[in-house]
């Protein structure tokens, strides 16, 4: 019997090459370079975003340890504030760039461990130089999108960023009509009753808690009306299916309890250009996995891990609610019902659980076109 084995990409670095790994902050850059290990780093500073001095320490430090000008370059730094702008320009230049989760990364245990930007930069390039020896799980390795399928996000994104800060302005709206014991709807005719209402001893609201009210009133009815022009600029949106996006958003929106909203995130965050091999590698993306700890005696369950995208994270669980509703009579919804449906407090546990199986069952719908179980389709 012929027995088939799965091997991890191994890397090669015969060819004399250059190590580059950057640390980044606001003002400055601090650049650490090596050819390997037993090598001392070289560190150098320059100003924040001078990629044109980038260019002249990269010449020196070839200069320095003996390699040729035309050195293969390969540099690495950590996924932060910067996104991707600095992984496209260093692809310009003809590197070979990675951009590293940065909560991947191994560190010192003790209680009070060491942290400069120096040996933060000798540890990036210590990593480095064992990924590219084969150790490819010395650290994860961001998956960088297109400047296209990057952009496509933003809309989406900026939707709930403002759906969030209006339901903040509601709070903040109640929370100070209740310092007076009092309770308003938050309607359109808000202003209106704030100008009636009276507290518990017959008085109007003080003059100050008033204008204060008003102003807040003011942000609310910008946010809402910011939020009509980005649902009215997605409606819009068309859905091509000659496009991966479009198919992906067609076929996500046939399914009963996912709407325009969902099926748009959903395809632009992760379906739309991801590369997804098996549902445990997606449920890792959206952080739904289970973290155990197990030491010896000691074994308990951390929850989810809650790395990777967390837009897609929050979604899922409204949706997974949504599913509930709009589809009672499927599989999940009635595995989560049998096993979950006892209490508020393990209900919301598994919604959790409910929500990674579903976004697994989405995915494979919308690749191979496999119904979830016992799902039902839109007219």
């Amino acid at each position: 019997m012929t027995k088939t084995m799965t091997r991890s990409p191994e890397f090669t670095v015969a060819e004399p090459c250059l190590l580059l790994a950057f640390e980044l902050s606001a003002r400055s850059w601090k650049l650490g370079f090596t050819t390997g290990h037993e090598q001392r780093p070289r560190l150098r500073d320059v100003p924040a975003g001078a990629v044109d001095r980038v260019l002249e320490e990269v010449r020196r430090a070839k200069a320095r340890f003996g390699l040729p000008a035309d050195a293969r370059v390969i540099s690495c730094y950590e996924a932060g504030r910067e996104s991707f702008w600095i992984h496209r320009w260093a692809v310009a230049q003809g590197w070979t760039n990675y951009v590293v989760d940065s909560s991947s990364i191994e560190v010192n245990r003790r209680a009070r461990r060491a942290k400069t930007d120096r040996l933060d930069l000798a540890g990036l390039l210590r990593s480095l130089t064992r990924y590219l020896h084969g150790e490819d799980h010395v650290w994860h390795v961001v998956r960088v999108p297109s400047e296209t399928e990057e952009d496509a996000r933003h809309l989406h994104r900026w939707r709930e960023t403002l759906q969030q800060e209006r339901t903040r302005m509601i709070n903040r709206l109640r929370g100070l009509l209740t310092t007076q014991g009092v309770d308003l709807p938050v309607r359109a005719d808000f202003l209106e009753r704030v100008a009636t209402v009276q507290r518990w001893d017959g008085t109007p609201l003080p003059p100050g808690l008033t204008q204060r009210l008003r102003a807040v009133w003011a942000q609310l009815t910008s946010l809402t009306r910011q939020l009509a022009e980005v649902d009215a600029a997605r409606a819009a949106l068309p859905a091509d299916p000659a496009t991966t996006t479009g198919r992906w958003v067609i076929r996500l929106a046939t399914l009963r309890g996912i709407g325009s909203i969902g099926a748009w995130s959903l395809t632009t965050e992760i379906f739309g250009w991801r590369q997804i091999r098996n549902g445990r590698e997606l449920g890792a993306l959206v952080g739904l996995v289970p973290a155990p700890y197990q030491s010896g005696e000691t074994s308990h369950d951390q929850g989810i891990t809650r790395a990777g995208n967390r837009h897609v994270r929050r979604l899922v669980v409204q949706l997974a609610w949504s599913w509930l509703r709009y589809q009672p009579t499927s599989a999940l919804s009635r595995w989560y019902r049998t096993r979950f449906d006892r209490g508020k407090r393990l209900r919301r546990i598994g919604i959790v659980a409910l929500a990674r199986k579903l976004v697994i069952a989405w995915w494979r719908y919308g690749d191979t076109g496999i119904v979830p179980e016992g799902a039902v389709l839109k007219a």
